[in-house]
């Protein structure tokens, strides 16, 4: 094997796929990247076993040919050549060490066997569909953070993705839960979505995926069987496998009944959710909200700093149901505010009961929050 590519053509690449190798593992071949030029092709692998990110390159090859060598090593090199460097790899085959040159600089690096590397891209994927990258980048920001990381409830430690029906219309949904609060997001369903089954993606699968995906404007080509699924975008396909599990009916905790209706400006409420949450260094002290008509107090107490109160009202607060009282986990509060781009609302049952938060200004969401004792 033997190819030339641009620096920084190849540091984009390691940067891509070095990051789903682990830094600590008993499987020596793991800590390796696969270079492999085929028909005069450069693409790069790596696997954690779990998930395996191929990249494709432009290169000029002269030589096709495999090898493996150690993922963060590689890309440490290549991060601290000169910008405008040219990068030669060559691979002589066997047990020879792969070389580096770089202008005056050269370096080899010890490889492990082509055949030890793993592969994840054997297998059907008969559920294939396409969807928009800003679209898949919405289902996954706003969900992802009320995803579990309770291990021994592994069933809800990813994001669950399957096709329903909202209002009459057929939908891509995502729901993500840990058992505080649910996240509930919509897309139009994508042809050839119709059939696919419920799968749960794991967590660490969302992360790679959305840092892969976010300067990329063009579809998403989507495959996935029971077991796996696949991502691909462009040059980059990420291939992982899903969690083997049975997601909670969620359907179950979202309220029906809840007619007590808070309209509130985002930005304000937020705001003033952090403000009074400083008084206490406590993650999980909850933030009391006080309610009446067209009047939100937002109050929080802490046994060794004081008390800190906001109250918002006047064009910032809509509400003409009766008074009440109930208290949120203030980090809760802000990750679904974080969610929202137009007023926050709000429908409450009573003070113990789980309460909806949405997007007033997008209806393809939904939130439950449930309260806590204050």
């Amino acid at each position: 094997m033997k190819f030339k590519a641009d620096r920084a053509t190849l540091l984009k690449a390691l940067a891509h796929v070095q990051s789903v190798v682990e830094k600590r593992n008993t499987i020596p071949i793991l800590a390796n990247v696969l270079i492999a030029v085929r028909d005069g092709r450069l693409s790069l692998t790596a696997t954690d076993m779990e998930i395996a990110i191929v990249e494709e390159l432009r290169a000029d090859t002269k030589r096709d040919g495999a090898a493996t060598a150690p993922a963060a090593t590689l890309y440490e090199i290549v991060r601290r050549l000169p910008e405008d460097a040219s990068v030669e790899l060559d691979h002589a085959g066997g047990d020879a060490q792969l070389v580096l040159r770089a202008g005056r600089y050269t370096t080899s690096l010890v490889v492990l066997p082509t055949e030890d590397f793993p592969s994840m891209t054997a297998g059907a994927l008969p559920h294939r569909f396409a969807l928009p990258a800003q679209a898949l980048r919405g289902l996954i920001d706003r969900t992802r953070f009320a995803i579990s990381t309770e291990e021994t409830r592994y069933y809800l430690n990813g994001i669950y993705v399957h096709a329903a029906e909202s209002e009459g219309a057929p939908v891509l949904r995502a729901v993500a839960t840990d058992g505080h609060r649910l996240a509930r997001v919509e897309e139009p369903l994508p042809e050839g979505a119709a059939g696919m089954p419920g799968v749960i993606v794991p967590r660490k699968t969302v992360a790679e995926l959305r840092k892969l995906i976010e300067d990329v404007s063009d579809e998403i080509e989507i495959a996935l069987s029971e077991t796996r699924i696949q991502f691909r975008a462009g040059a980059l396909t990420l291939t992982s496998k899903l969690i083997d599990g049975t997601f909670p009916e969620y359907d179950r905790v979202i309220p029906r009944d809840n007619d007590k209706v808070l309209r509130v400006a985002k930005k304000d409420f937020a705001e003033a959710v952090a403000r009074v949450a400083a008084i206490s260094a406590e993650r999980s002290r909850p933030v009391k909200l006080s309610v009446a008509r067209d009047l939100l107090v937002v109050s929080a107490a802490s046994p060794d700093q004081g008390t800190a109160t906001e109250e918002l009202e006047g064009g910032l607060v809509r509400y003409e149901s009766g008074p009440i009282e109930i208290g949120f986990q203030a980090r809760y509060l802000n990750d679904v505010t974080d969610q929202v781009t137009g007023d926050v609302e709000f429908r409450f049952a009573d003070g113990a009961s789980p309460t909806i938060v949405r997007d007033a200004a997008d209806a393809s969401a939904l939130y439950v929050l449930m309260p806590m004792r204050v």
